[in-house]
């Protein structure tokens, strides 16, 4: 029997959003390598899924959460197809791409924040949980393109994921994490960060080695 994930957190409900954001990234990235259909609404799932199964794995936290919620896989396969409809009608392909990226990097993060708190893992894991759960997702969106990831070559990324991590996970350290201040506060922290790091391209310092000697 289907089963809804419980609405009774507004994060839950950016949950839906972030799922279908991360699969729309997947399926614009898809239309650039000419997928099929099928290819389009597997990519989508894998992308926006990923990032969540991976942490699950990792901590041990059974069922995976589209596998108890198959709702997930329904909503990214209809953003994924949604996507193909309305693509041409994007101009600016590569911003909405960057946008609804970030949508996805932020609130996966808090609810892989969310998901190793109540596991009961330290806060060290619980950021790192967040990051995984938040980066992995996209990771395999580009590998699977046959792109260098995102995470690695682009504006602050990672770096978004962790000071997202570090501020919910302060909110629930403090019992915040029922409020829906605390949710909303994170989320537009994040995302203003991830933004203001794409419009002023902020970067991680570069290594480059071209391994000539001189």
């Amino acid at each position: 029997m289907w089963t809804l994930p419980p609405t009774d957190s507004v994060l839950h409900v950016l949950s839906f959003i972030a799922v279908a954001a991360q699969s729309m990234t997947a399926a614009l990235a898809a239309g650039k390598r000419s997928m099929d259909w099928a290819g389009v609404c597997m990519l989508g799932a894998i992308t926006a899924l990923g990032g969540g199964t991976i942490r699950d794995v990792l901590l041990g936290h059974y069922p995976l959460v589209w596998v108890a919620h198959p709702i997930y896989l329904v909503i990214a396969g209809v953003a994924a197809l949604v996507t193909i409809a309305l693509a041409r009608l994007v101009v600016r392909l590569n911003l909405a791409f960057l946008v609804l990226d970030a949508i996805g990097l932020v609130v996966f993060t808090m609810a892989g924040c969310d998901v190793a708190w109540q596991v009961g893992v330290p806060v060290a894991i619980v950021i790192v949980s967040g990051m995984i759960t938040g980066c992995a997702g996209g990771v395999l969106r580009d590998i699977l393109c046959n792109e260098v990831p995102l995470l690695f070559r682009s504006e602050l990324y990672a770096s978004v994921s962790v000071v997202t991590g570090l501020f919910y996970a302060a909110a629930l350290r403090l019992q915040l994490n029922d409020t829906l201040w605390a949710v909303l506060l994170t989320f537009v922290l994040g995302l203003t960060f991830r933004l203001l790091a794409i419009r002023y391209k902020w970067e991680m310092p570069k290594f480059v080695f071209s391994g000539e000697e001189r």
